[in-house]
């Protein structure tokens, strides 16, 4: 997706002239959304509410489950639960459920970060040539699900506190390098992003609405809020310098 990517930012700057298309990107296929339902049906449909406190029904188990046996749940409840269904991260990407004891209670995952967010750059403070350096140095949060029948007051701001504790790690593990800034975007025509501010992340600002590859400099989608979290207190020198 990557290489493809180029391919039409190099067709439509006029350097190459591509064949063709024979047939739409999956993304763009009208079914989509209900392809992906038939092929990743419920592991379970136990949706009993689970209740109470975070020390009631803790404590919870985190497991990333990229590359392991339990990917597959993660893609089932993020598709039939999150309003944006599963969509394939492309990049570095972490996936994560977390259990109630055998139950799952939530899912959340980490990926690349885009190239350019306007508020973001200027908050780090960095230019066009070190953003291109050490963009992998921030992971972008993609999804954050509680599941609907989970009713536990202050969970989601609680998960993300744990995850900012442990994501560095879990990095490195899987991509030899760190990473000391998290970013999201929250819709703000459904959320208010109120676990992200309980969870102690900063609000930047607002995208502009027209997405990574507009051309056209109008607005084509939905503003979305933009909420960072620096893991280190050194993180614009570690940005900064690499």
């Amino acid at each position: 997706m990557v290489c493809r990517s180029l391919l039409l930012c190099l067709e439509r700057a006029g350097h190459i002239t591509l064949p063709e298309r024979r047939s739409l990107p999956y993304h763009m296929q009208q079914k989509k959304t209900s392809i992906i339902q038939t092929e990743l049906p419920l592991f379970s449909d136990d949706t009993t509410p689970l209740q109470g406190t975070i020390k009631q029904l803790g404590p919870f188990s985190v497991q990333q489950v990229r590359r392991t046996g339990a990917e597959k749940e993660y893609k089932n409840l993020i598709n039939n639960y999150h309003y944006l269904h599963y969509c394939q991260p492309v990049g570095e990407h972490l996936k994560y459920v977390i259990y109630s004891g055998k139950r799952p209670i939530a899912c959340i995952s980490f990926s690349s970060a885009p190239r350019h967010i306007g508020c973001r750059d200027r908050f780090i403070g960095w230019d066009q040539n070190i953003r291109r350096k050490n963009i992998s140095l921030i992971a972008y949060n993609t999804r954050f699900l509680i599941l609907p029948w989970v009713q536990v007051p202050h969970l989601a701001s609680h998960l993300l506190g744990r995850m900012s504790r442990r994501i560095c790690s879990d990095w490195k593990k899987v991509y030899n390098h760190p990473v000391y800034y998290l970013e999201t975007f929250v819709d703000t025509e459904r959320f208010a992003g109120t676990c992200y501010k309980a969870a102690n992340w900063i609000y930047l600002g607002k995208t502009t609405g027209r997405g990574k590859n507009d051309h056209t400099y109008k607005q084509n989608r939905s503003i979305k809020a933009v909420w960072g979290y620096p893991l280190t207190a050194d993180f614009r020198e570690k940005l900064l310098n690499g």
